[in-house]
């Protein structure tokens, strides 16, 4: 399964609780991370936010596997689908260009649309579920 993982899931999967079974997922192959080097720099900026509290071992080492196994895209459209906040039409234009087989969002912009050109967009519960 090809996915697309808003930052705010990927954050949390990353810091355990119920999520975090995405992360076992995502390490046991069970699916491949797109990204874009647009979303791969969000993630690595949130990851290093103090307020969560990662170690600089954990943001390493998930550097480096998240580096090593997502598979990169570089978006050639560019959508406007979400007006009301224009940074999220990045997960949309990934998921586009790497025929992705779901959107994962925690986002109500994004899951407000419910797909986006035949690609469903999903909680963290469906996609768990899914799994």
């Amino acid at each position: 399964m090809r996915v697309v993982i808003d930052t705010n899931v990927f954050i949390s999967a990353i810091l355990g609780g119920r999520l975090g079974i995405i992360v076992d997922e995502w390490k046991a192959r069970k699916f491949t991370i797109i990204v874009s080097e647009a979303i791969a720099r969000e993630y690595l900026d949130v990851l290093n936010r103090p307020k969560f509290s990662i170690s600089r071992r954990e943001i390493v080492d998930t550097t480096d596997y998240l580096l090593k196994t997502v598979e990169f895209v570089t978006p050639l459209e560019s959508v406007n689908a979400v007006e009301a906040d224009p940074t999220d039409n990045k997960f949309l234009e990934t998921a586009l260009q790497g025929k992705a087989d779901c959107i994962v969002s925690g986002d109500a912009h994004l899951l407000d649309l419910k797909t986006f050109r035949d690609i469903p967009i999903i909680t963290a519960h469906d996609f768990i579920a899914r799994l």
